[in-house]
């Protein structure tokens, strides 16, 4: 046998195996499953019917409703499907949030996350102008001395956050912010311990600062 007729038939049969290797993996059901499953597409009329009962605490838009229910407008929905989902699970424990994400299935999660973050966020505004200083200090600079990093690391400098891992916080109620912070330092609320850490080394008025600048930040 010539030697290059041996090579080319070599790389043949190995393209061959290649071939027959790949055809089995994808003939397998889930890897078949996943590749004909096609990108979730939202039903903004279904979503905004799931969300009705959300309108109660939320607004029928997720806008600037009472300041202790977080504003969903603008919110990134990769992030919102994550804190339903912990919610069903109680990991996030909240006995109204948890109430009504039992009801919801995964697709319901993926549709009423779509609805809020279709809306364009309305600027907030902050509060108390003596805070204001420390809490953009903290919000892009962090405190050194206590290890609390910049918020603006993970959520930017524009509080516009990253989908699924950090939520937008542009705009945010100061009071709905302060009792996350509190609540995440006192161990209430347990579905991140990044920001259950970093709460921990936040004194009372760092929180209060931080949360007000946030309210103004656009």
């Amino acid at each position: 046998m010539k030697p290059h007729l041996y090579r080319a038939g070599s790389f043949a049969h190995a393209a061959l195996a290649a071939l027959v290797s790949l055809g089995a993996w994808t003939a397998l059901p889930g890897h078949a499953a996943e590749a004909a499953k096609p990108p979730f597409k939202p039903d903004m009329a279904r979503a905004q019917k799931v969300a009705e009962p959300c309108a109660a605490c939320h607004t029928a838009d997720g806008s600037r409703g009472a300041p202790a229910n977080p504003i969903l407008q603008g919110q990134h929905a990769d992030y919102l499907v994550k804190q339903l989902a912990e919610f069903k699970s109680g990991k996030r424990k909240n006995a109204v949030m948890q109430g009504i994400a039992a009801t919801l299935s995964d697709e319901d999660m993926k549709h009423v996350a779509a609805f809020y973050a279709s809306k364009s966020a309305k600027p907030g505004f902050a509060k108390d102008k003596a805070l204001v200083t420390l809490g953009e200090r903290l919000y892009r600079g962090g405190n050194l001395a206590s290890k609390v990093p910049a918020c603006a690391g993970c959520h930017s400098p524009t509080g516009g956050g990253i989908p699924a891992q950090y939520p937008r916080l542009a705009g945010q109620h100061a009071d709905y912010t302060e009792a996350q912070l509190i609540a995440f330092r006192g161990g209430v609320r347990g579905n991140s311990a990044q920001m259950a850490a970093i709460a921990a080394k936040m004194s009372e008025r760092e929180i209060k600062a931080v949360a007000d600048y946030i309210a103004g930040l656009r």
